[in-house]
């Protein structure tokens, strides 16, 4: 006995297989691999700069600018950064990197504690005024820096400090940059304040309660603010341009500015080489705290 076969059979027989998974996997997959292309072409656009900066360390004089535009050198050297560790003006390399050191550090330390215990008073202790302080500081934000240049140096020549490095620290020490201390207080107001409460409890103090227990659970925050404070002050150029003369007092962005003078011929090969070396310190600070930035930058602490 013989059977026939249905339409829907017949159909369904000759009909070729689909399947809707294997179609929206290779879709992702084409999305995935535009993706990540584009990321690659955007990464190489951004890191140009610095590849071409590398590169250009190594070239002669008369390969960097003009119509060369290849990217490398068929005359490598080193020569440019025997000449930029010579120094220049009399001035060791070293001595401007000791005094950039000087500068970095000493900013990184005041900022930490004048930042730090400011936070602390904003954001733990109720006082006369708190907000009112708290709103004048966070409009100092919007206070451009060159409007108060004239004031801060007739003030500082006065004082007799111009040509030291006072006028480019004593700010940090006094909590003078507004965002570090928002960027604390913020931090602290994410910190359980049964904290405080338990501590008082325990007979400590507000001196007992910042050491032993916010500065442990800040720590994110201040690798945060040691990087930043860091960075800036090691590529200042204006502040240190103001208030130093002597140029064994320069720090590395005004050493950099020496090589190229307009009245006889710029050595811009050791200048780049010199920016070269200028920039280990800042990438090597950069990429052991890196993984601190983003979650002290948020804000977030403990919840309660």
């Amino acid at each position: 006995m013989t059977t026939m076969a249905t339409p829907t059979q017949s159909a369904g027989a000759s009909a070729p297989d689909y399947n809707p998974k294997s179609e929206s996997a290779g879709a992702k997959r084409a999305k995935s691999i535009i993706f990540h292309a584009a990321a690659l072409i955007l990464t190489a656009i951004v890191l140009y700069p610095g590849l071409w900066m590398i590169a250009s360390s190594f070239k002669p004089n008369s390969e960097i600018g003009g119509q060369n535009t290849s990217l490398w050198s068929d005359n490598f050297s080193f020569d440019n950064f025997v000449t930029a560790m010579e120094g220049i003006g009399g001035v060791s390399t070293l001595q401007f990197f000791t005094n950039s050191l000087i500068l970095a550090l000493g900013a990184v330390v005041g900022t930490i504690l004048s930042a730090s215990v400011s936070a602390y008073a904003f954001a733990r202790i109720n006082f006369p005024g708190r907000s009112l302080f708290f709103g004048m500081m966070i409009a100092t934000l919007l206070l451009p820096f060159h409007v108060v240049i004239i004031p801060q140096y007739i003030v500082f020549q006065q004082l007799g400090l111009v040509d030291t490095y006072v006028p480019l620290l004593i700010g940090k020490f006094l909590a003078a940059d507004a965002f570090f201390v928002f960027l604390m207080v913020q931090f602290m107001r994410g910190l359980p304040a049964e904290l405080d409460e338990a501590a008082r409890i325990d007979g400590a103090g507000h001196a007992r309660i910042f050491g032993s227990i916010m500065l442990p659970l800040m720590k994110p925050a201040l690798i945060s603010t040691s990087i930043f404070s860091f960075i800036w002050s090691w590529n200042d150029f204006l502040g240190p341009l103001l208030y130093l003369n002597t140029p064994d007092k320069y720090p590395l962005p005004l050493a950099l500015r020496l090589f190229v003078d307009q009245t006889q011929s710029s050595d811009y090969g050791a200048m780049i080489a010199m920016s070269v070396l200028a920039l280990l310190p800042v990438l090597v600070f950069f990429l052991i705290f890196q993984r601190y930035i983003v979650e002290g930058v948020s804000t977030q602490g403990l919840k309660g």
